[in-house]
């Protein structure tokens, strides 16, 4: 069953933003579904902090302010996602229970007053969350306005919970996941410091001892983590699911992609849903953003995925807070969609008076409707709107795929490594930046995924692997496939355990090398390459098979490896011993890439010029993005109709500086 048609039909390309009614009278609400239609909104995402507002006593719940809210919606044929609304526990509940308060690390607590400081693992927030799940789905089942669930709120921002009652719950996780405290010391190395336990009743969650955690500890606390979150959104989602089982479901992913597992949440997502917020101020933001746009569209096989927020200008919770450029709001917008984007949504609709996000910019500024942000909202809305058989169109299956895997993300970012300045997401920017500048796109993949079709993987880092995902990048090498891997990948299996046999023994096979010390840089430090330098890292390679394809020029490795290719089976295995800096790494890219046969999606784009496609039954559809500061001429495969501007069909389209076509077939 698509439960995600429905809501297809009814937005097209779902145009909104969050919408908190109650933070105003109700004289107000009116306006707001007048200019929602004016604007042409056709989604808003209701209640997801409104916990207090409809159960302000226990048991004792006040919809009929809700009710008003939905109804006018409907009427005004604006679709609601509504909110399960437990994404913040009302002060009552806190009051009455203060043990099921988030504790941190240190052993703090944070107290009310923000929001989402529950603990997971707490049955009685659990209780609570599902009983008003019963009573917000019961009651609004059926009503017109409903055409999405939205559960909870941006989970990963909740702050992982040591508290006992969390301890309580990782023993259990553990003693499902080893079997026996024997196997839980094997696999946390518990010889180490004297660590060895007797009884799981002995494990405690990694506070804050000194000087360092066990890495394997914490890499499992990661896990159990993200599997409690995952268990709260499931207890609702199997509410919600068995009142309105034709509704789909899901819940927002937050700006950091690191803190939960998304490949082990995805498939209890009906459809993907993400929050951007790229910075102003960094002029790397939109290259940064096409990494996390592409990594929302593979979590379910290219499906359409749903910007669920972002600012219309500026947010209020960096130490500067600069607003988007005029027309960086409506490019940027429309790059979520060229990547595979069903809906283009902010938060919020109108401007909150108080609060901690009363300076957070929305789609009605506190100047009101005569402003320039609403201007700009009103023709974004016509431009979607215009642009509507868009929507359920999936990108094509791409030539290059970049592999992305949380256990190893989590372990790389652990305590006690040889660099504090290898972090897995610079490595997954800087490898992903030389496809993006060269307009080819790019699917994201776990390690253990078919990557039969593909004819580039990349590899940013892969410092946690399993013998069996090893074996998986061996074969598509071995059976004609182009890999690209990146330094300091398949060091520890996923116990963070070292593999034996020397770095990187799963891989030394396949890559026709072996590792023969690191040589982390010094902060800020380089070292010489041909042509250009590396930074952050660098390593003592010893061939064996592999060839030098550029060896260091300065420094203690002078005249050894640094980028190496090796012939093995049928395919091509890369090797990058060092980060190039972002000149060297395009042209090293681009070599290997054309060898690859993987192409542009639009050949001879002009620098600062981004092409993405997708697939309707009309035929291919094209969004080519300016987000250079000159004019630009694109030109296209075959004459093509801007939707936008409804120019005759044409074989080249000109991009004004920030600008926006999308092209159909003629």
């Amino acid at each position: 069953m698509n439960r995600i048609a429905g809501l297809r039909d009814r937005a097209g390309i779902a145009y909104g933003g969050d919408y908190n009614p109650e933070q105003w009278p109700e004289e107000v609400w009116d306006e707001d579904v007048r200019l929602m239609r004016e604007a042409g909104v056709s989604l808003v995402s209701v209640g997801i902090f409104s916990w207090a507002s409809v159960e302000p006593r226990p048991g004792e719940y006040a919809f009929g302010w809700l009710d008003r809210v939905l109804d006018r919606l409907a009427d005004g044929g604006v679709a609601a996602c509504l909110a399960t609304m437990t994404a913040s526990p009302p002060p009552w509940l806190t009051a009455s229970h203060p043990e099921m308060l988030t504790v941190r690390a240190d052993g703090s607590t944070i107290t009310p007053g923000g929001r989402q400081h529950y603990c997971p693992s707490s049955p009685v927030y659990r209780e609570h969350a599902v009983r008003l799940a019963t009573q917000v789905a019961t009651r609004y089942a059926g009503h017109p306005a409903l055409a999405i669930w939205h559960v909870n709120n941006e989970y990963g921002n909740v702050v992982p919970c040591h508290c006992d009652v969390s301890a309580a719950a990782f023993r259990r996780w553990l003693a499902d996941r080893y079997g026996s405290v024997d196997e839980l010391n094997d696999a946390w190395s518990t010889r180490f410091w004297a660590q060895g336990y007797g009884s799981f009743d002995e494990v405690l969650p990694p506070r804050s001892p000194a000087p360092f955690t066990n890495p394997a500890q914490e890499l499992d606390y990661a896990r159990f983590t993200s599997d409690e979150l995952l268990a709260c959104y499931l207890a609702e989602k199997e509410v919600l699911d068995r009142i309105t089982p034709d509704v789909p479901v899901t819940t927002n992913f937050p700006p950091s992609l690191r803190p939960v597992d998304q490949w082990t949440w995805a498939p209890h997502l009906d459809v993907i849903a993400y929050d951007a917020y790229p910075d102003p101020l960094d002029p790397d933001a939109t290259a940064k953003i096409a990494f996390s746009y592409d990594v929302m569209r593979s979590l379910r096989d290219g499906q359409p995925w749903l910007l669920m927020e972002q600012a219309p200008g500026a947010v209020n919770w960096r130490p500067r807070n600069a607003p988007k450029p005029r027309g960086a709001m409506r490019l940027w917008s429309w790059q979520a969609v060229a990547h595979g984007a069903d809906a283009v949504m902010f938060f919020q609709w109108r401007q909150s008076r108080g609060g901690a996000e009363k300076f957070h910019s929305a789609m009605v500024p506190h100047g009101g409707p005569s402003t320039r942000i609403f201007g700009e909202v009103r023709r974004l809305g016509g431009e979607l709107t215009a642009a509507r058989a868009l929507a359920g169109a999936r990108a094509p299956r791409a030539d290059a795929a970049m592999v992305l895997d949380w256990p190893s993300w989590w372990a790389l970012d652990g305590p006690a490594h040889p660099s504090a300045d290898v972090r897995f997401l610079d490595a997954a920017w800087a490898c992903h930046r030389p496809l993006y500048d060269a307009g080819v796109a790019c699917d994201v993949v776990r390690p253990d995924a078919d990557l039969s079709g593909y004819r580039l993987v990349v590899v940013p880092n892969l410092y946690l692997t399993s013998e069996d995902a090893a074996r998986t990048l061996e074969r598509y090498v071995e059976e004609g496939g182009t890999l690209v891997m990146s330094f300091f990948s398949g060091i520890v299996d996923p116990c963070d355990r070292v593999h034996l046999g020397g770095y990187p023994a799963p891989f030394r096979r396949m890559l026709g090398l072996s590792v023969e010390e690191f040589h982390p840089l010094a902060e800020d430090a380089t070292v010489g390459l041909p042509g250009g330098s590396g930074s952050v890292w660098s390593e003592e390679v010893r061939l064996e098979g592999a060839e030098a394809v550029e060896r260091f020029t300065t420094g203690a490795l002078a005249g050894g490896p640094a980028v190496t290719r090796h012939r093995f089976g049928r395919g091509d295995a890369w090797y990058l011993a060092t980060r190039p800096d972002p000149a060297t790494m395009r042209r090293l890219f681009d070599r290997v890439r054309e060898a690859a046969g993987v192409a542009p999606v639009l050949p001879g784009l002009p620098g600062g010029v981004q092409a993405r496609a997708r697939d309707t039954e009309a035929g291919r559809w094209y969004v080519v993005l300016n987000h250079g500061t000159d004019p630009a001429d694109v030109a296209l495969p075959a004459a093509m109709r801007d939707v936008l501007t409804g120019a005759d069909p044409a074989t080249s389209v000109r991009l004004d500086p920030r600008g926006v076509a999308v092209l159909r077939p003629a």
